[in-house]
């Protein structure tokens, strides 16, 4: 649906930007639940957390 495609278009957004890690690493470490951060959506953020988290490694 539309919202699906929302969050495809976001994530292209995020694949253009240099901080995407360290953008990913802020909303995992303050609890952002909404949106597209870092490249992932809600759903996959979810699931990082659930997991246990994760460090982004920043790229270089």
């Amino acid at each position: 649906g539309p919202a699906l495609l929302q969050v495809e278009q976001a994530k292209a957004v995020c694949r253009r930007c240099s901080a995407t890690d360290e953008c990913l690493q802020w909303a995992l470490d303050s609890g952002q639940d909404a949106g597209v951060w870092g490249g992932m959506s809600e759903e996959e953020r979810r699931a990082v957390k659930r997991r246990g988290g994760m460090r982004v490694r920043a790229s270089l």
